[in-house]
């Protein structure tokens, strides 16, 4: 059974930083891609990172720059550095894991909350 189990998330004041880790299993994390989405209150879920097999990260326009995605294979975890978190970065974080049949999977969610 595929599990996602996200952490880290919490309350931090605007230009602080928070490390979110996402631990899976159930599948061979070696070989999937990771992704990061976020959902806002009163929005839809979006992208935010994602990291491929091999390493090679992507970011969303909002917060590149600001995050940063990696991988530990040996510990089936991923991780997503935040750094300067704004206000607007205000949301619960999801990690996610698609296999071969296009099937999603997700975490329950981590809650960040930035204060001004």
């Amino acid at each position: 059974e595929v599990q996602l189990v996200e952490s880290g998330g919490g309350l931090v004041q605007a230009g602080g930083s928070l490390r979110l880790s996402c631990v899976a299993s159930g599948f061979t994390f070696d070989d999937y891609a990771i992704g990061w989405f976020r959902q806002a209150p009163g929005k839809e879920r979006e992208f935010a990172a994602h990291i491929t097999s091999y390493g090679l990260s992507s970011y969303a326009d909002s917060v590149k720059g600001r995050f940063t995605i990696s991988r530990d294979n040996g510990k089936k975890t991923v991780y997503l550095q935040m750094n300067n978190l704004k206000p607007e970065d205000t949301a619960v974080y999801y990690c996610n894991v698609r296999d071969r049949t296009y099937t999603n999977y997700w975490g329950q969610g981590t809650q960040v909350t930035v204060s001004s």
